[in-house]
């Protein structure tokens, strides 16, 4: 495993981090069942191999945003045995649930029940985009940040981000963060924070953590022929994750990526990755032909949705991200089934309330491409 510095904290953390929000779940389960006998077995392995940064969330492993999520109380399950020691804990404040200065002291107070440790290493102002970051700054989100470092209840204070560039500046230098959490991978070099945000960050002095390096699983099943041609071309013994993968830690500004691994596999595979992915190491041939792929995929994507499922639960049963998976699919890998499984779960029992677009971090306007995609499967 290869380290780096994690930015004005000096820390040292593993280039890859464990983002806990995909864990394998039990047969017939919803998204809250977590198989914990796989999951404890693929997080300790991890760590036994030197991963040392693990990401969760209030609301993961939970049915919403709403919803009160189970990865929490798992992680603190995971890191029971000496584990706690070899780690360092990242978790972030529900932002859409504050109404008051009030609700952040309790919110924090709850992690640290949930995750059973009496300090959080890491801990980010969670999906921050203008109209949050507002609401957040009128009701003393930086007092609440000072008072938590003051008290030992969190080392360090970050956020993680979902909305344009500018905006992201403003945050950076408004209060002293320590890091900062942003969306990048060989599709979204220009995408939100983007490459600019990425170096802005660096420029000041923040650990930056990567999410979605794989864009939620598409960068790595169900290429385009002509992308596994030329990566194949290129070098045929690097699968796909791995080209996604060693593209965003090839940046120097980089310090942690952030991979939501669901199999033993993948965690392996991505271990293995970590372990020689020194920043500015690709070859420039490797580089033009991740630009080809990244021409390619940008041709054909319909709807910029990485399954995040921040905008589920749906009042009308719609699984939003699954419908936008079969739609993208048969747009980008010519793929027609799928859509006859979603059943009650389809896009034609959207009533366009609209709901799910004010949760959506990537700014998707929901109900217009869910007719999109009720047109397109039910002509």
């Amino acid at each position: 495993m290869l380290y780096r510095r994690f930015g004005k904290t000096n820390e040292i953390v593993s280039i890859l981090g464990f983002g806990c929000m995909r864990f394998p779940l039990l047969p017939g389960g919803d998204s809250s069942d977590i198989d914990e006998e796989k999951s404890i077995k693929m997080v300790r392995y991890a760590i036994d191999n030197g991963l040392n940064y693990l990401d969760t969330a209030y609301p993961y492993h939970g049915n919403g945003m709403s919803d009160k999520g189970k990865s929490e109380p798992f992680v603190a399950k995971v890191i029971k045995d000496g584990y706690r020691e070899k780690v360092k804990i990242a978790t972030k404040l529900p932002t859409w649930l504050i109404e008051n200065r009030e609700d952040m002291d309790k919110y924090l107070n709850e992690q640290l029940e949930r995750l059973e440790i009496d300090s959080i290493d890491f801990y980010l102002l969670h999906a921050l985009n203008k109209e949050v970051w507002e609401k957040l700054k009128s009701l003393g989100v930086d007092e609440f940040l000072d008072s938590a470092i003051k008290k030992g209840k969190i080392k360090y204070a970050g956020f993680s981000y979902h909305d344009k560039q500018e905006y992201f500046n403003e945050i950076i230098d408004y209060y002293d963060f320590s890091f900062c959490q942003i969306q990048f991978n060989y599709l979204d070099e220009d995408y939100q924070a983007g490459l600019k945000g990425l170096k802005y960050a660096y420029e000041k002095d923040l650990g930056i953590v990567i999410m979605e390096p794989l864009r939620g699983g598409k960068l790595t099943g169900n290429l385009p022929i002509e992308a596994i041609e030329l990566f194949n071309n290129e070098d045929g013994n690097k699968t796909p994750a791995e080209w996604a993968l060693r593209w965003v830690w090839n940046h120097p500004e980089v310090s942690i990526i952030l991979s939501g691994m669901s199999t033993m596999e993948q965690v392996i595979e991505n271990i293995n990755i970590a372990k020689d992915a020194e920043f500015n190491s690709l070859l420039k041939t490797e580089l033009n032909t991740i630009g080809k792929v990244k021409d390619i995929y940008k041709s054909r994507i319909r709807v910029n949705c990485t399954a995040c499922g921040y905008c589920m639960p749906c009042p009308q049963g719609v699984d939003i991200p699954k419908n936008f998976s079969v739609y993208n699919n048969y747009y980008v890998f010519e793929e027609e089934r799928g859509y006859e499984d979603l059943e009650e779960k389809s896009a034609s029992n959207c009533v366009e309330c609209k709901i799910c677009e004010t949760h959506c971090p990537q700014s998707i306007e929901i109900s217009k491409e869910l007719k999109n995609v009720r047109e397109l499967f039910e002509r």
